[in-house]
């Protein structure tokens, strides 16, 4: 008998395949490819294993934070991802890029020649980003997508805020309960969008709103009565 160790990366890598590829063929009975929308992921889950079977599910816009403990040659020179983002000159920011960048094509002993995109938030911090896709990707391109994926990270954290999941201290199984917690969340936000007063406020403002001026149970009771459960 062989034991194969696999760790809590590769355990969370093969549930993400699992449930993207159930959401690909639920996706398709009605008529959606969900392949054409972009993936982006933090950089816990950069692995070419987890790349190559996003490529094979058919994912083609993939863009993954970049860890600092990669090594990448540019030119003719080989240094890790903190020594570039020092010695890399981001340009000014232009169309449809809002903030210094610079993208370049660097390659990896592990993910071989690939793009690489470094930017500069409002602080004085580098980032840098991996385009997995397979294709090549405008700067700009890049850009937008991952624009998204802080957008979406902040709500996820201000729906953590409000209904206090980090205080349930959920933990094993339970995470699936704050992933549900979360989804019904989003549902609400989706509900009060489609009421008139709240039809033109984006996601986050509503959610600063609800949080700020109203308790949620009085909140859910006077605008939904018996339509939610609010135990």
């Amino acid at each position: 008998m062989v034991d194969v160790m696999v760790s809590s990366v590769d355990k969370i890598c093969l549930v993400l395949i699992f449930m993207l590829s159930c959401l690909k063929e639920e996706f398709a009975l009605a008529g959606i490819d969900i392949t054409n929308i972009p993936l982006t992921m933090d950089s816990w889950f950069v692995s070419q294993p987890l790349r190559e079977r996003l490529h094979r599910l058919g994912f083609t816009k993939i863009i993954i934070a970049g860890k600092s403990n990669y090594t990448f040659t540019i030119g003719d020179k080989k240094q890790d991802a903190p020594q570039w983002k020092k010695a890399l000159v981001l340009d000014d920011p232009q169309w449809g890029i809002d903030v210094p960048s610079c993208r370049i094509r660097a390659h990896s002993p592990t993910f071989g020649s690939l793009i690489l995109f470094f930017f500069r938030k409002s602080t004085t911090r580098s980032y840098y980003l991996m385009n997995f896709s397979q294709g090549s990707m405008r700067g700009a391109e890049i850009w937008h997508i991952w624009k998204q994926h802080h957008l979406i990270e902040y709500f996820w954290k201000m729906l953590k805020s409000i209904f206090h999941i980090r205080s349930m201290q959920l933990q094993g199984d339970g995470l699936y309960t704050a992933l549900l917690i979360k989804i019904l969340a989003y549902l609400l936000a989706l509900r009060m969008k489609a009421r008139r007063e709240f039809s033109k406020w984006t996601n986050t403002q509503m959610m600063r709103h609800l949080s700020r001026h109203h308790d949620l149970r009085d909140f859910m009771t006077m605008h939904f009565h018996d339509a939610f459960s609010i135990t």
